[in-house]
């Protein structure tokens, strides 16, 4: 499996995390804080990003507003209440899930 498979099964919670701390993104903005925050290893796509963002609008975890800056239409994505409660679910369920899965890389590192 390549990485960019990996990254998209976690985008959701990425994407869900990132407006957790900003409150307010762009799409763009997204793309470039993830690849910002992980020094180039991590390249977010529209192709990606867009049905992620889409989708998760549709479940009711996002609102958008739309905003005029330098001329162009700029669409703000941000959680809602309920986005906010699974942006903490998500993440510590991929947290639990990254713990258990160095036990099984590292199982050695588990005993004492």
């Amino acid at each position: 499996m390549s990485s960019s498979k990996l990254l998209k099964g976690s985008l959701a919670t990425i994407v869900l995390r990132l407006l957790e701390e900003q409150e307010k993104m762009y799409g763009y903005e997204i793309t470039q804080k993830v690849k910002q925050l992980t020094e180039g290893e991590f390249k977010i796509t529209e192709g990606a990003l867009y049905p992620t963002l889409h989708k998760l609008e549709a479940e009711g975890y996002l609102t958008t507003e739309t905003q005029l800056v330098d001329g162009r239409v700029r669409k703000y994505y941000s959680l809602t209440k309920e986005g906010n409660a699974e942006a903490k679910a998500k993440v510590s369920e991929l947290e639990e899930f990254l713990a258990n899965l160095q036990k099984v890389l590292n199982p050695k590192l588990g005993l004492g």
